[in-house]
């Protein structure tokens, strides 16, 4: 007996073609959805590039976008398989293939299904990156003049504003790091030479920001100097006064961003998916409805159209069967070929 048998009549054959059309152009402009995003993704990640040690994967981008150009195909096909279904002779010539465009349909969104789980799985890596990528980031800031490091102080500082962040954790690691180049640093000056000969590794700390820390919001001016000692600023106590700079680290703030981004990836997958299994069960209605026509030369004729057809026990019973002989056939080649050598 089949699985979720429908009568169908001339009308309701109309209005499923015609709701069908519809939902596949539908999906094509979901996927050209999901190559739009999949394009701005990868964008998204070549612009953080540096901060990431230019080690990001760009794998679930790249698969989005194939995804959506094979989705765009697939639906074009539908839609217009759905277009010729009102007319015998035109559908004709899709009807054997059907049955492959379907199975087709079901690989296709397994594979979809994976592409969803790996966005959700993927953050983890994304925040490995990012952590590693923005603490060597913060160390090459000052090197503004060696090959390949020379824009990472203009990338820093766009990225603090951006996304309103400062260092990695936060703004404490730009303490642990001298971020101002030896070359603009006067030897001459007492000070700043007992900085730099009473630390170990001879490099010039101190216990402040870059400007791009600043946050523009705060009434009072920046403070971007000398942020833990509270005799060189007027009424200032860094204990218990809110800093005017960004107390946000930009691995949280990044993290958050890109996490979002695949979550969003995700979730509209898992959507399209759906869309895909509606369409596809529409599209199995209509063509056995139009195969168990009682009189094809007239359309006014009832019919009968279902999902399976035969339960979903036997079907699954069938299908281990075939897996089953299958192996077996595989079994027997593979003794027959030992025994030949």
């Amino acid at each position: 007996m089949p699985f979720m048998p429908v009568k169908f009549n001339l009308q309701k054959r109309v209005k499923l073609a015609q709701g069908l059309w519809i939902l596949y152009w539908a999906s094509v402009l979901a996927s050209v959805l999901l190559f739009g995003l999949g394009v701005f993704f990868k964008v998204e990640l070549r612009k953080r590039s540096e901060l990431m040690d230019e080690n990001e994967s760009h794998l679930v981008p790249n698969l989005l976008i194939l995804a959506g150009l094979l989705a765009c195909a697939l639906n074009s096909f539908g839609a217009k398989v759905c277009h010729d279904s009102l007319d015998p002779l035109k559908f004709s010539k899709w009807k054997p293939m059907l049955r492959k465009f379907l199975l087709l349909c079901c690989v296709f969104n397994i594979l979809m299904l994976l592409l969803a789980l790996l966005s959700f799985l993927m953050q983890f890596a994304v925040y490995l990156t990012l952590s590693q990528g923005l603490k060597n980031s913060i160390r090459f800031y000052k090197d503004t003049d060696t090959p390949g490091r020379c824009f990472m102080k203009r990338t820093l500082d766009l990225t603090q504003i951006e996304f309103r962040c400062c260092g990695n954790i936060n703004f404490r690691d730009w303490f642990e790091v001298q971020w101002i180049s030896n070359r603009y640093l006067d030897m001459s000056n007492g000070e700043v030479k007992d900085r730099v000969l009473s630390n170990v590794d001879g490099k010039f700390l101190m216990d402040s920001v870059p400007f791009s820390c600043c946050n523009p919001g705060s009434p009072r001016p920046c403070i971007q100097h000398h942020l833990t000692n509270n005799s060189a600023h007027y009424d200032y106590d860094h204990r218990t006064e809110e800093l005017n700079i960004w107390t946000r680290g930009c691995r949280e703030a990044l993290f958050s961003y890109f996490s979002g981004l695949m979550t969003g990836v995700g979730v509209l997958v898992s959507v399209f998916v759906l869309l895909q299994c509606a369409v596809m069960a529409g599209l199995k209605y209509l063509s056995t409805a139009l195969e168990t026509m009682s009189d094809p030369e007239n359309p006014e004729c009832d019919s009968e159209g279902w999902l399976l057809e035969k339960s979903v026990k036997e079907t699954l019973g069938e299908m281990l069967a075939k897996i089953k002989m299958l192996g077996k056939s595989n079994h027997v080649q593979e003794g027959d070929e030992a025994a030949n050598a």
